[in-house]
């Protein structure tokens, strides 16, 4: 008999588990026109680990993500395409593909490097130490995400962790399968140590957890 795991709950739209998006400011982007801008206000974000900036292109605002040191009244052009940006410089919010608004290094305190150019692709050196090629049309900004030391400050309570992941609409806190019971999850009880999480794709829902219809597992060797 299959199981009512987490995501089965959560998929009955539960009340326990609604983000509160209606207190959310919206998502920080790119303007359509690159371009100096002015920085007319900076809010706090719901929901956000880092703050949202308000720039004013020549009339029309827009959010964006603030570099570490930007200030209000701060004119700005930190946001340029890959193949305009030297090489060694720390860069973020960068888009996987022209104009998709960015979607790498968005957290507080992130950065990736640009390694190498050609004419047409661009390495870069994200956080996990992995390089990834984009397209040089791709937009990014110039710095360090705001807020980096965020994680300096210990949250000492459990009250505070939980008021914190509430304001970004997360299950807090959250049991691992292992330290469940055998009736609450596939991977709890102790009586069978060792159990293997790969599953077939054509398991029930109830048994569908771990890595399913996997094709391979563990570390990839270098080289």
């Amino acid at each position: 008999m299959g199981k009512l795991l987490r995501q089965q709950r959560r998929g009955k739209g539960s009340p326990r588990y609604r983000a509160h998006t209606h207190r959310h400011i919206g998502k920080p982007t790119y303007s359509e026109t690159e371009g100096e801008g002015v920085v007319v206000n900076i809010k706090h974000a719901t929901g956000r680990l880092t703050p949202t900036a308000v720039v004013d292109y020549k009339g029309k605002r827009k959010l964006m993500l603030p570099a570490d040191g930007m200030f209000i009244g701060q004119k700005v052009d930190m946001i340029k395409e890959l193949k305009n940006i030297p090489e060694g410089t720390k860069i973020f919010n960068i888009e996987l593909n022209p104009r998709d608004g960015g979607k790498l290094c968005r957290s507080s305190g992130a950065f990736a490097t640009v390694v190498s150019k050609t004419a047409d692709k661009c390495i870069v050196l994200l956080p996990s130490r992995e390089k990834k090629a984009l397209s040089t049309s791709c937009r990014a900004t110039m710095g360090i995400v705001a807020s980096s030391g965020r994680t300096d400050k210990p949250f000492r309570k459990a009250g505070t962790k939980h008021f914190a992941m509430k304001a970004r609409g997360k299950l807090y806190p959250r049991t691992s399968g292992v330290s469940m019971n055998a009736v609450d999850h596939p991977f709890g009880g102790q009586t069978r140590p060792g159990k293997p999480k790969t599953v077939s794709r054509h398991m029930p829902p109830g048994k569908k957890v771990g890595s399913i219809s996997a094709k391979r597992t563990g570390k990839r060797k270098k080289g």
